[in-house]
């Protein structure tokens, strides 16, 4: 591999250029190993499943929506209702379908015991699924407060 002469005149200078043969040999390894490699990472098995009359797919599972504002007034999907129609429309839904799931999305300023109040009338309803709904945290916020 010449870089250039050894001899060089006053008017010459030096040789700047990079060379991009050694680059360009291991990007064409690399290429070589993803080619070959990316077959293998898909995992899949193709089959030929057989084809039988089944019954009908299960239902995803039902859910009901409740609100709290921060003032404890509480919304079933956007009706306003009391806890004790609550618990009657918690034990309805547990006993149509045990795998309904409950939403709760609160006020981040509502009483922590109207929350609890909601989840304990779900629990003793037989909702066991539970969940609180949040809105995810500003991507530019780093910190956990």
């Amino acid at each position: 591999m010449s870089f250039g002469r050894f001899d060089r005149g006053v008017d010459e200078a030096p040789m700047s250029d990079i060379n991009m043969t050694p680059l360009i040999d291991v990007m064409l390894v690399l290429l070589v190993i993803f080619i070959i490699t990316a077959p293998l990472l898909a995992g899949h098995i193709a089959l030929d499943l057989p084809k039988v009359d089944t019954a009908a797919a299960q239902r995803a599972p039902k859910s009901l929506s409740v609100s709290i504002q921060k003032d404890g007034k509480l919304y079933l999907g956007d009706q306003p209702t009391t806890l004790a129609a609550l618990t009657a429309r918690f034990a309805a839904a547990a006993k149509a379908r045990p795998d309904t799931e409950l939403r709760i999305r609160a006020d981040t300023a509502a009483p922590y015991g109207d929350v609890a109040q909601v989840m304990g009338a779900a629990q003793g309803a037989g909702l066991d699924r539970i969940g609180l709904i949040t809105q995810p945290a500003a991507a530019t916020s780093g910190a956990v407060r």
